[in-house]
């Protein structure tokens, strides 16, 4: 028999959020649309779309990779830039009544993408050690992948950390006031992902496996 051709899983919404984050997220959800409103409908009266500022915000975090060679402050205010804009296209989708699996897809894969450019930023400025960078971006795409797969597959995450908002803070602690620590986070930050990826890819590998 072909297995492949009868079996069968329920296919929900494959973003990358966990059951506790998604529930976080739907209590804040009144409070932030409440005190974004002017903002939120001033983007709206230009035209802006989610998606609009799902780009802007990954240009801004890719533009802080590219200038830490040039003024590291300025990277650092790009990255910031980066984060705030982050948090901003979830609440205008909703706002916009346009929120949809595929826009969570792209927040993520842009999230992910600027990860991944911070930390071989890092590792080629020589403020990042390469193993502990390496494993840090390899761990933290492969949990992204693996909420998204849980999710389609009806098994979600009770509850992810994910640290890259901690990662991005320590920067300018790394560069001015304890220069040398990044490295200490970073394997912390992987010690925290690698348990979620292996209770990940077990849950993925019994779920795949049921009939």
């Amino acid at each position: 028999m072909n297995h492949a051709a009868t079996f069968r899983v329920p296919v929900r919404s494959a973003d990358c959020y966990s059951t506790g984050e998604r529930k976080w997220m739907a209590r804040t959800q009144l409070w932030r649309e409440k005190w974004l409103a002017p903002v939120l409908d001033g983007l709206t009266r230009a035209g802006i779309r989610p998606d609009h500022v799902t780009l802007i915000s990954l240009a801004a975090g890719l533009a802080g990779a590219g200038l830490w060679w040039l003024h590291p402050a300025a990277a650092l205010g790009c990255l910031a830039l980066h984060v705030v804009l982050d948090g901003l296209d979830g609440p205008l989708a909703r706002r916009q009544q346009s929120a949809s699996p595929r826009g969570s897809f792209t927040d993520t894969m842009a999230d992910q993408t600027v990860v991944t450019a911070v930390a071989l930023m890092l590792m080629a400025g020589e403020r990042l050690a390469v193993l502990p960078g390496g494993i840090y971006i390899f761990l933290y795409a492969v949990v992204a992948l693996f909420a998204i797969a849980r999710n389609a597959l009806s098994r979600p995450y009770s509850w992810l950390v994910r640290p890259r908002l901690v990662f991005y803070a320590w920067i300018p602690i790394d560069l001015w006031l304890w220069p040398g620590t990044l490295g200490v986070l970073a394997w912390s930050c992987s010690a925290v992902l690698v348990w979620s990826a292996l209770t990940g890819f077990v849950a993925i590998r019994d779920r795949l496996g049921a009939r």
